[in-house]
């Protein structure tokens, strides 16, 4: 058996004193797995992006882009922004073979994030949910096994890795779950079924299922089973014994999520992430098929080496990941920090794992006076925005404000002077009736973004009960 000071082969030891936790290890095939999968997966989304024409429609058409606080910088490079997604494919392709990894990942990770900061109106939770699962991954052996670089590289490869490495992913994937039941704990999604009972009707036309969504008793069974599976899914996934009924459940869950709502490639990501949770021999078993089909023998990267960290860098590693992981667990709470009703300000609302709460449209009217003589006049929205950016922009306090600075820059660079802009708006959410959601009488360019509480919102006149 081998041995080395940084990384090497640990032997068994006959104390039975319990092996601390960054200590011990497991085989190396389920994180094998999950990359490949990862990898696949991602290059198949960013495939179908820009085969439906997306890249052109959300990033080069447009002529204006609402940004990330603290992240204007971050902007659609033009024609080059097909470049940035070639990249981005590049690096998943190369991640999903475990060729170059370490560089593979981190190219990703920093690729797709830009692409997704690039414009906020495309806000997505499963966007942020790849992020983060990139991010994870720079730390992780993935190609420590059945991969290129395991291959080419005989000092890379090892059968073993330490626990901790896989269990970063399932902790992830249980947070996205839990909080995601957790934000479901509302008298809006319990009591009232809503945004659901909004939803399934209009469903009407999907095969075999479409007279069932008509019916209410089905708007609540999907809001409670939904906010059940999420809280427990995670657990259920860990206990062996119920592992496989779980798996069942997350299949049936994502494929019905598929079938009823556009939400992309997001449903079969979970399915494929889910299978971490399965032992080594499920594991063993997808790698052996994965072998036969490109003639390549899994077993030939059985060495029999365990990656075992002892240096500073490994230290660092599990430093770095646990501060990531209580960052993921304070974060959703930051709302508390504000006043008002989350859904109705959104302040704190994003990057809470709150997943499909919410049915919000709006309308906003925006008048521009010149303070000097009190002349004024009214924007048409179309002018500057496409429908898709109108219609978030009407229902977010935060998008509001950047595009009234916007209007105000835009018409001073035409040589108006002294601009206020003001915005009638109105929004109607989870069924209730259009009710006025921005004061009309508050100049917004008064006001800069700021992670401060916006006191233009007004008052959200109802009580929506729960987390």
């Amino acid at each position: 058996m081998n041995r080395s000071t940084g990384f090497g082969y640990s032997g068994g030891s006959m104390s039975s004193e319990p092996i601390p936790y960054f200590k011990r290890t497991t085989e190396a095939a389920p994180l094998a797995v999950f990359r490949i999968f990862f990898g696949i997966m991602m290059l198949a989304s960013i495939t179908r992006f820009w085969s439906y024409g997306w890249i052109d429609k959300l990033y080069i058409q447009p002529e204006f882009f609402f940004s990330y606080y603290g992240l204007e910088f971050v902007k659609p490079l033009g024609e080059y922004t097909y470049g940035l997604f070639f990249l981005c494919g590049v690096a998943a392709l190369l991640v999903a073979l475990g060729y170059y990894y370490r560089l593979a990942i981190t190219v990703f990770f920093l690729s797709f994030t830009y692409i997704e900061l690039m414009d906020k109106t495309t806000y997505l939770n499963h966007y942020y949910f790849i992020s983060l699962v990139s991010f994870v991954m720079i730390f992780l052996p993935a190609n420590a096994y059945f991969a290129m670089d395991a291959r080419r590289k005989p000092k890379l490869a090892f059968q073993k890795v330490p626990v901790w490495t896989i269990d970063a992913v399932k902790l992830l994937l249980g947070i996205v779950y839990f909080y995601a039941g957790l934000a479901k704990l509302n008298s809006d999604w319990l009591v009232s079924a809503m945004p659901l009972k909004i939803w399934l009707p209009a469903k009407y036309d999907t095969p075999l299922l479409g007279d069932l969504l008509q019916k209410e008793w089905v708007h609540y069974a999907f809001s409670w089973s939904g906010a059940l599976y999420d809280l427990f899914i995670p657990f259920l996934l860990l206990y062996r014994r119920t592992r496989v009924p779980a798996f069942i459940a997350v299949v049936v869950f994502h494929v019905l999520t598929r079938v009823l709502f556009p939400i992309g490639m997001f449903p079969y990501i979970m399915i494929v992430s889910a299978l971490i949770f399965f032992d080594k021999s499920v594991h063993k078993r997808i790698l052996d098929v994965f072998g036969n089909v490109f003639n390549i023998s899994r077993r030939s990267f059985d060495n029999g080496r365990t990656l075992v960290g002892r240096s500073v860098i490994s230290r660092l590693k599990i430093y770095g990941l646990g501060l990531f992981f209580i960052l993921q667990f304070l974060l959703p709470f930051r709302y508390l920090l504000y006043p008002g009703e989350l859904f109705w300000t959104e302040e704190g609302y994003r990057f809470s794992w709150r997943v499909m709460l919410m049915e919000k449209a709006g309308y906003a009217s925006f008048k521009i006076v010149d303070k000097a003589t009190g002349k004024r006049f009214y924007v048409d929205n179309s002018d500057f925005l496409t429908p898709f950016q109108e219609k978030q922009m009407s229902t977010q306090p935060d998008f509001i404000l950047e595009y009234a600075h916007y209007l105000k820059a835009h018409f001073e660079s035409q040589g108006h002077e002294n601009l206020q802009v003001f915005v009638e708006s109105y929004v109607a959410m989870n069924g209730r009736r259009s009710r006025p959601y921005i004061d009309p009488d508050v100049d917004l360019t008064q006001f800069n973004e700021s992670f401060r509480h916006k006191p233009w919102i007004l008052p959200f006149d109802d009580t929506i009960r729960g987390l």
